[in-house]
Order: structure tokens, then sequence, then C-alpha cells
């Protein structure tokens, strides 16, 4: 059992998924063992959607405002609902897992106003300034990446939290990134090698606004082993991976690791310049990010290390959710899903106004169906994740966690 005390949110012993929290000394409403116990949580006034009734991935019908629960907490969730294409299914998906979670635990804890952004992050960013100045006590989404940014720069000390659900968002004091980045991904993979012994490190990053955040987090991860990272090698398309493989030959002898985060791009390009210079090889390992499982595994994945979230950990809640939507739960379901029921156990716990920076940013960190996480003070989210290696073009597991908190 990870540190602290594991307290399960569920309406009844059928439920299973569960939200562990440990909230230690929030004591405004009782612990949060008490609160957060299933026999103290009263079932839901409904019931989610009969299963079969949405007819597919995501296409109930979409309202512009939707408010669900009658809870005294106010929450205002931020969803690119008629959205074209991937966007909009997306967003649908994590409106009907935000409803489950509503039936499941946040009926009677809060009051969830789903707002359509319509996809764009302008009017993403007018429906968060207008739920920020309006009362909410916690403000969900957007899934827009400028929209994140923007409310990042909103000054004003009574500001809300904000669970940002925008991939590749960094973070920000009070705007907490959510989907595991690329950043906490390289981290935590350069972490499990670490762990087991190796001190040397070189990362290899694709270039642009993303690479100082990558670059940071891996650091900061390495020297909690006594590891280090002795250089950082930016690269770009075209033949800059060759040249950045020939740069780290220059800079550094015989590193234990290398770090591979490669963006939005398939990393194959420098694994191939890697795999011209023996690397991976019985001295050099390779260490991925959760971005490469983007691509097709190809056969220069083999021996890499990743660490990426567990899919298990999603199979209880994947398994009602299919049930309840007839069409299956995929990651925008387990995140959507967790920030609902984390909401939900905070407000059960500590009350409507409960929703603080110690609350949120308690260190020994909470577990949903993605796994165990923990909100730093900067904004960003720290994971600890299951730790593979590609083997025969498929990901086996090295250890169940890279690492706790």
């Amino acid at each position: 059992m990870e540190a602290g005390r594991k307290v399960y949110c569920a309406r009844s012993s059928a439920l299973a998924f569960a939200l562990a929290v440990t909230l230690s000394g929030c004591q405004s409403k009782g612990n949060v063992t008490e609160v957060l116990d299933p026999a103290a949580i009263a079932a839901p006034a409904e019931q989610a959607t009969p299963a079969g009734q949405n007819g597919g991935a995501g296409t109930g019908p979409v309202q512009a405002t939707q408010s669900l629960g009658t809870g005294s907490a106010k929450v205002t969730m931020l969803l690119p609902l008629s959205a074209p294409g991937t966007a909009g299914e997306n967003g649908r998906k994590m409106r009907d897992a935000a409803k489950l979670a509503m039936t499941d635990i946040g009926n009677g804890l809060l009051t969830l106003t789903i707002e359509d952004t319509k996809g764009d992050s302008t009017q993403a960013g007018k429906l968060a300034v207008q739920a920020i100045t309006t009362g909410v006590k916690v403000v969900i989404g957007p899934t827009e990446l400028p929209a994140a940014q923007h409310i990042a720069t909103l000054s004003g000390s009574k500001r809300p939290p904000v669970l940002a659900l925008a991939d590749n968002f960094a973070g920000s004091a009070g705007v907490y990134a959510v989907p595991l980045s690329e950043a906490d991904s390289a981290a935590a993979g350069a972490a499990g090698l670490a762990a087991k012994g190796s001190k040397k490190f070189v990362l290899l990053v694709a270039g642009g606004p993303n690479a100082s955040a990558v670059e940071k987090r891996v650091a900061n991860g390495l020297s909690i082993y006594g590891a280090t990272l002795a250089v950082t090698v930016p690269y770009s398309g075209g033949d800059g991976a060759a040249k950045a493989v020939d740069e780290m030959g220059s800079l550094v002898d015989t590193p234990d690791a290398v770090i591979v985060a490669s963006g939005d791009s398939s990393p194959s390009p420098v694994l191939a310049a890697l795999k011209s210079k023996r690397i991976p090889g019985k001295a050099i390992s390779v260490v991925g990010t959760n971005r490469w499982l983007e691509h097709p595994i190809d056969p220069l994945f083999e021996g890499a290390y990743i660490a990426t979230l567990d899919s298990s950990e999603t199979g209880p809640i994947a398994d009602r959710f299919r049930t309840t939507y007839n069409y299956p739960a995929d990651v925008n379901v387990a995140y959507a899903y967790d920030m609902v029921a984390l909401t939900a156990g905070i407000a059960s716990a500590v009350g409507p106004d409960g929703f603080s920076k110690q609350v949120l940013e308690n260190p020994n960190g909470f577990r949903g169906s993605t796994g165990l996480f923990r909100f730093r003070d900067d904004g960003s989210s720290q994971r600890s994740m299951p730790f593979y290696r590609v083997q025969k073009g498929a990901l086996k597991l090295v250890a169940k966690s890279t690492s706790g908190f």
C-alpha cells in the first residue's frame, strides 16, 4: 500500500472503481476515512443511462449547457461537445464519464454544469473566465491548450482551482495539468532506471515549447536518486536526429541511458541514429515516453524502457462504462471520471469550500482510474506508473510502479 491510507469512493461494494485520497490534517468535516467510506455516501437519486441508449462512442445529444446533481459545491466543466472530428468525440466521451461519476458519487455533493466550448479556444477561454468570476468552486477543463495557457496568465487570489484537461499543458500555479505529459513519462522512465543504479543520463528532446519542461522534470526526477542529467540535446526534423546523436557523442562519454522525448513525431529517426552507434547495448539503455505509443511499435523500439499508464487500472470503470453507454472507455474517459470523482470526494471530505491549495497539492496524492497521481505547486502532475520494456513488439512489465510518493 502506498504511503497514507487508502480510502475508497464508491456508491456500494459493487462499484469496483476506487479513488483513494489521503488528506492529512484536513478535518473540517471529519477525516477522509470516515467521509469517503462507501457506507457514508448516500445512494444517488438517479441511475446511469441504460446500456445501449447512446448507441455509439459519445453520440448522445449535445446540449450547450447541461446541469447535473444538486450538491452545494458548484463546479463547471468545459468540454468540446459539438466540435468536429476527434475533439468532439473525446468531449462527448468525457461528458458521459462525468455523468457516470456523478451517478456514482457526485449527485448529492456537486452541482456540475457542463458547458460546450465547441472546440474553440476563444470560446473556451470566455467560458472559463465566466465560470471563474461567477462563484464556482472548481473548473474542470478546458481541453483546448491555448485556452488552458490563457487561464494560467489570469491573476487573482480568489480564482478557483482549474483542473485542465488539455494535452501537453505544463501546468501553472492553481491551474493543474491532468493528462499524463511527456515530461512526466520521461521523468518516471528515467527514474525507473536510476532506481536500478543508472547514474548518468542524456536527454534527446524534440525542439519546441515543451522541451524545457521535459528537461526540468527529468532533471528533478533523477536528482531524487542521486543521478544526473549530463546533457540535453534538442533536435528538429529532417537530418536533425542524426546531428543530435552525433552532438551527444561529442559532449558526453558513455552515458548509462539516453532518454528520447520525441513530442508529436515518431521517435524512429532518432532511434535509427542511435542504433548506428550501437545504442541500446549492454552498457547504454534507451528510455522512451508515452508519446511513442501514439505510433505503431517499430522494431527500432525494441529494448527501450517506457513508463506509462496502466490500462488495467481503468478495468473496473471501463467495464461499467461499456455496460452503461455501449461503447468502450479510453484514457479521456478515465481522466474525466477521475476529476469529477476527485472533486466530489473532496467536497464530501472537507466541504464545498475545501478546494484549497493544501488539499489539492497533498503530497500523498490520489488514486483514480489512471493510477496514483498528485498535483505539484507549479501546476504539473506527477504519476506513479508501471515500468515497461519493449520486447518482441509489445510492452513487457518490468516493475508495477516506477515510484511511490
